[in-house]
């Protein structure tokens, strides 16, 4: 479908929106020209309210769904080891699958493991602080506190970050308030434990800034500065190095910032909030943010009690996906990310975190589906779902991308045109590298089938 298309397809169901709701049937009325409105709001009666729809059409049948993806399947782009598995979430029942007995490197689809292990343990709602505590008569610590989009100043993007600018601010009018106008800066980043670098990376990964060292205390995700590649060796260092010098614009002498462990009783002098975790796992499934999964990894290592290394978020990751009902005894995980090949995961568990993203029994977990990009219009699916066969899933498939060298994954959701919701994972980690954009293409068409499919 070209960009046209797109965009009249956007306006086409904001529009149908707006006319299947009570609240935007009132707003169309209000918007009408000439329309009459009595003086007495009292004695009008607000629209009728379509009722939500309760039944499904046919439902999807193996045979069906197997003839739709037939051709697809058989691309050779895909390479030997490639599967699917589909599941009828209107029914509650896996409806086809092929190819899918044995586990897949995930590459970034298994951040849905990730972030739907962090809004099971910790909840939507939650969000991460970073405190200025005091130790002792002029002395003062920074202490991190696991915020994966801690930023030096408030950009643009969504969601709103919290920020060491504002931390540094309202640090300073408490020390001011105190008759303090020098500290001695120290910084605490002991909230993760363990390495900082996953042994299961290849090692090019920090270096060529890919992945960061992961920290409990840094700003823009390690980075040396916005927007670049490039990361610290040491984040929290350059996180206390860069609120040091916003203190001291802030009229507070201050000298180089030193590790220092924070006292324990110690209450803050100032403190910022991440946005939620629920903004944190739309951000981080969005834009398939690698650094952000690997906090959030420790962050459910330390939530089920399993402490704050990679190998204790990976633990606590298995017994979160266990108490939701879905089967990991088949997986091998060993990051939060999916940058190693290392990973190994069936593919009813993949689509399994959207499964249970959707049931009715956990409305905690929606987040996962609302940050999954749209096919053709935002976040790592932006630019796909332009070649032929695709247009059927522009706007209609959601889904978490995978990427690497000779890998390629989606799993995510569509609804068919029955009304069925289907969730479905595939992928390839076979692919032969001269073939990868059209490894990718099939995968597109693929899900665009699902989503045209009324069989």
């Amino acid at each position: 479908m070209a960009r046209p298309a797109r965009a009249a397809f956007v306006t086409l169901l904001a529009t149908a929106l707006c006319t299947s709701t009570g609240a935007g049937l009132v707003s169309s009325a209000r918007a009408v020209p000439g329309s009459v409105q009595t003086a007495d709001r009292s004695t009008q009666q607000a629209p009728a309210v379509l009722p939500p729809a309760t039944t499904e059409g046919v439902a999807p049948t193996a045979a069906g769904v197997g003839t739709a993806l037939a051709a697809i399947l058989k691309d050779p782009s895909l390479g030997p080891h490639h599967g699917i598995y589909v599941y009828d979430a209107s029914r509650g029942k896996p409806v086809f699958s092929v190819g899918a007995a044995t586990p897949y490197t995930p590459a970034s689809t298994l951040k849905l493991l990730t972030t739907v292990s962090a809004l099971a343990t910790l909840g939507p709602d939650h969000t991460f602080a970073t405190k200025v505590v005091s130790a002792g008569k002029g002395s003062i610590v920074l202490v991190g506190g696991g915020d994966p989009l801690l930023a030096v100043q408030q950009a643009s993007d969504y969601p709103a970050r919290a920020t060491l600018q504002a931390l540094a601010q309202s640090t300073a009018k408490a020390l001011k308030a105190q008759g303090v106008a020098s500290v001695t800066l120290g910084y605490d980043a002991s909230l993760f434990s363990g390495p900082a670098i996953n042994a299961n990376w290849e090692a090019n990964y920090v270096p060529e800034g890919i992945a960061a060292p992961t920290s409990a205390l840094w700003v823009n995700e390690g980075r040396l500065s916005p927007g670049m590649a490039k990361r610290a060796t040491s984040p929290a260092l350059a996180a206390a190095t860069s609120f040091q010098k916003l203190l001291t614009q802030y009229g507070i002498k201050v000298g180089a910032a030193k590790a220092a462990a924070a006292p324990a009783a110690a209450k803050p002098l100032a403190q910022v909030k991440s946005p939620t975790l629920g903004q944190i796992v739309e951000y981080v499934n969005l834009h398939s943010d690698n650094d952000g999964a690997e906090v959030l990894l420790r962050q459910v290592g330390i939530a089920t009690g399993n402490g704050g290394s990679y190998a204790g978020g990976v633990k606590g990751l298995r017994a979160t996906l266990t108490k939701l009902g879905l089967d990991v005894s088949k997986a091998r995980i060993y990051d939060g990310s999916g940058l190693t090949r290392s990973n190994k995961v069936p593919l009813d568990l993949l689509a399994g975190a959207v499964r249970v993203a959707v049931s009715k029994d956990h409305p905690e977990l929606r987040h996962l589906l609302s940050g999954l990009p749209v096919a053709g219009f935002n976040g790592s699916l932006r630019e796909r779902f332009t070649s032929a066969g695709t247009g059927t899933g522009t706007g209609l498939v959601r889904a978490k991308t995978g990427t690497l060298t000779g890998v390629h994954s989606l799993a995510g959701y569509a609804r068919d045109r029955s009304g069925t919701l289907l969730v479905f994972a595939i992928a390839s980690d076979s692919v032969p590298v001269p073939k990868t954009l059209d490894a990718r293409a099939a995968l597109d068409r693929a899900t665009a089938a699902l989503a045209n499919c009324g069989c």
